[in-house]
């Protein structure tokens, strides 16, 4: 067989995050989280199984690179629900920094599911596209769809995936990625959670209060409240490092570029510049606006750090097979 599908996902940014896996090889969480899709950073992806190949081959943004173990598991799963052998050919194109805390891995196999199942001639549903690229990373069962989106934690692999929470808000809200270091990080997201689980004498607290965080950014989200929006998506992210801190080691995600955003977005709050901040695994801060205020934001953030790069999103679509 040989046919091939190109695929696009979109990163997203979890407002309620996910930090620690019960399971570490199917990626099954320990909390269920919430996202926005974004449409600024987005990959392609294109997988053609051809049975001329002697082995899976990767190339990532043209070169050559060696194949993941997280991309095996994907492939693996699609061959075995398909029932063939035939390696498989996959390009990817990122326009995303790559392990730089912006959701890279997000789209990457959010991507790599729907192009994979496609072309081994598989028509899955989007649940099962989001059960699937779960395999690779845990925040790609959230970039399958766009919008708001929930990823429920469940128990297994057959419960534990994503759905549209609301998937074309209508609303005013945008997010500025400011971007001080692209380089990859020093601590992987993969490292980080496990040791924050098997450490942090805060770990049972966050699950408990990540719970009650869903359900005020449900309420959040279904009112149309920003500023809700925004004070629980940044509290959760405050929390969620924190862990980091009180974990043995102690480590941390933020560089001092990092606290000086935090810094100037509590400032700009009180200049009656209403903003937030939320962190993933990284030292990249991203700031939830609104339009009104979102070219002053950027130009204050720049006159601070004019070194950094800021990029403005808003709501990004679900993943989509390219024609």
């Amino acid at each position: 067989m040989s046919k091939t599908v190109t695929a696009r996902a979109h990163t997203n940014i979890a407002l309620v995050k996910y930090w620690g896996k019960k399971d570490d090889e199917l990626i099954i969480p320990m909390n269920s989280s919430l996202s926005l899709t974004l449409d600024h950073f987005y990959t392609d992806t294109t997988v053609t199984f051809d049975s001329q190949l002697v082995a899976d081959h990767f190339t990532l943004d043209g070169q050559s690179t060696p194949v993941s173990a997280k991309i095996t598991r994907v492939i693996d799963r699609v061959r075995t629900l398909a029932g063939i052998t035939t390696p498989a050919r996959i390009d990817s194109i990122n326009h995303v920094p790559n392990m730089a805390g912006l959701a890279s891995s997000a789209s990457a196999f959010a991507a790599l599911a729907l192009a994979a199942s496609q072309a081994a001639g598989l028509d899955l549903s989007l649940r099962d596209v989001s059960r699937l690229a779960r395999r690779g990373s845990g925040s790609a069962t959230r970039s399958v769809y766009g919008g708001f989106v929930e990823w429920q934690m469940g128990h297994d692999d057959t419960d534990s995936y994503a759905v549209p929470y609301l998937e074309h808000p209508d609303w005013d809200i945008h997010v500025l990625a400011v971007v001080v270091n692209s380089a990859p990080k020093a601590i992987s997201s993969t490292a980080g959670m496990k040791r924050v689980v098997s450490t942090s004498p805060f770990y049972p607290a966050w699950v408990e209060q990540t719970a009650k965080d869903m359900v005020t950014i449900k309420q959040a989200i279904t009112a149309h409240d920003f500023t809700q929006l925004g004070e629980t998506a940044e509290a959760n992210a405050m929390k969620m490092h924190a862990l980091n801190m009180a974990a043995l080691p102690p480590f941390s995600y933020f560089s001092p570029d990092t606290i000086q955003i935090l810094d100037a977005i509590a400032e700009l709050r009180r200049q009656g510049y209403e903003c937030y901040a939320t962190i993933d695994a990284g030292p990249n801060v991203k700031i939830l606006c609104q339009a009104a205020t979102k070219d002053h934001i950027i130009n204050y953030i720049q006159g601070l750090l004019p070194t950094s790069q800021i990029y403005s999103a808003t709501v990004g679509p679900g993943a989509t097979i390219c024609e």
